[in-house]
């Protein structure tokens, strides 16, 4: 039987009448037997070199990211070939990370672990989440899961999108300047694009009152660094950062000894509740390919 797809994982329940080959995104990329191909679903968090077997698959129908975010594997899908995205399957995983980052940091938790390290039996009562105020940037799926948690924390949650929707209680980032000035916390879950790049500079920064918390769990390039580092080396803001600009941050970068900062190498969404959620998608996918139905998080194509 003719290989019509290429997976990363062989755990992958097939539909009748479709085979495929493994490509986990480890080894070299395959080189023969790849006329055939249909579809192909690139392995998750493995870096760029997956995205060069696009161009080799004559064949190619339908491109399965397992990423929310595919700004970068758009130019490389032929005009044609299908695109879906991994829409959903992040969701909890960057939600649990993001509160995670916001709890650390409202508990200064790295200040006690450091003193356990010594042994010692320093006390002060801390920052909470609970009644902070929280400016929530980004509110697609991933922040709606965010937010779910935020208000299980009894926090006040500002939602923000890039156009306002007053119906369901949404603004839009032109109204960040009159929103900032009273977060206790920000939290970013935005996409690479040219409108979100460099979306908080010196200015927003400037706006966010003293000891504000910026976490970002979407995409470094949506702060500016510079201005970002200026704040935090100062005392004046925190950062709980799981996303950087550029990755990996540089080992002598001054927000990596910043006071109140903490930075996560990038790996909210690779949790274990992930696997099993994008399995179950690909199956899906596979399904609605054979039998020629429309496939689910379509991009484009």
């Amino acid at each position: 039987m003719t290989e019509r797809a290429i997976l990363p994982w062989s755990d992958i329940e097939l539909p009748e009448g479709l085979s495929a080959r493994l490509y986990d995104g480890v080894g070299p990329l395959p080189d023969s037997g790849l006329d055939d191909v249909e579809v192909y679903v690139l392995p998750y968090d493995t870096g760029t070199e997956p995205m060069k077997l696009i161009d080799r698959l004559p064949s190619l129908k339908l491109v399965q990211s397992l990423s929310a975010g595919v700004e970068k594997l758009i130019p490389l899908v032929p005009a044609g070939v299908k695109l879906a995205n991994g829409r959903g399957l992040h969701d909890l995983s960057v939600a649990e990370h993001a509160l995670a980052l916001i709890h650390a940091s409202q508990r200064d938790l790295p200040r006690w672990f450091a003193q356990q390290a010594t042994a010692s039996w320093e006390r002060e009562h801390t920052r909470s989440l609970a009644d902070s105020r929280v400016l929530l940037v980004g509110y697609g799926s991933i922040g709606q899961a965010i937010e779910r948690q935020l208000v299980a924390a009894e926090a006040i949650v500002t939602r923000v999108a890039s156009t306002a929707r007053p119906a369901e209680r949404v603004h839009g980032v032109g109204e960040l300047t009159e929103l900032l000035p009273s977060a206790d916390i920000v939290v970013l879950i935005l996409p690479e694009t040219p409108a979100t790049m460099g979306l908080f500079g010196a200015a927003e920064l400037a706006a966010l009152p003293d000891d504000a918390l910026v976490v970002n769990v979407g995409r470094g390039s949506a702060i500016d660094t510079s201005a970002l580092t200026a704040e935090t080396v100062s005392g004046r803001l925190r950062a709980a950062l799981d996303v950087v600009d550029p990755e990996p941050l540089p080992a002598g970068h001054p927000l990596w000894s910043s006071p109140g900062v903490i930075i996560t190498p990038h790996i909210a969404g690779g949790s274990a509740s992930f696997y099993p959620r994008a399995k179950r998608l690909v199956a899906e996918q596979l399904r609605r390919y054979v039998a020629g139905d429309e496939p689910l998080n379509l991009v484009s194509g």
